[in-house]
């Protein structure tokens, strides 16, 4: 998707689509939306993609967001920065560490731009 402010809406509106129709929880449905909005918020933010992909895999008890950016000059791991809870931004990253099992980083196999990828609990609606 284009690496713009318009795009996160999109981004977590596809996402919840697709969720629906795995038929997920809608605890997982809610937590997987806010986990992309944040990433692909500060995919946006802080690079210089023209850019961001979202991808989503169900992997046993857990769902794996990776969210791919371009990078450009600059272009770090992101990480929480300290005292960032009590800011006005910031909190998006300790959101993410909350509601994940585990999240990383790695570099794109083409060597420019970074994954960043959350794994959080998956299960399926009961009815």
């Amino acid at each position: 998707m284009p690496a713009r402010r318009t795009s996160v809406p999109e981004a977590r509106r596809r996402v919840s689509t697709l969720l629906r129709e795995w038929g997920a929880a809608q605890q997982v449905r809610d937590d997987v939306e806010l986990v992309v909005t944040e990433l692909f918020t500060n995919a946006v933010r802080h690079t210089d993609s023209e850019k961001v992909g979202c991808e989503l895999t169900v992997v046993g008890a857990h769902i794996r967001i990776e969210i791919t950016d371009e990078g450009g000059p600059g272009t770090s791991a992101p990480h929480a920065q300290p005292g960032s809870l009590d800011q006005e931004g910031g909190r998006g990253l300790f959101l993410v560490g909350a509601l994940s099992d585990s999240w990383g980083t790695r570099p794109v196999d083409s060597g420019r731009g970074q994954v960043v990828w959350a794994d959080l609990p998956y299960r399926v609606a009961t009815h």
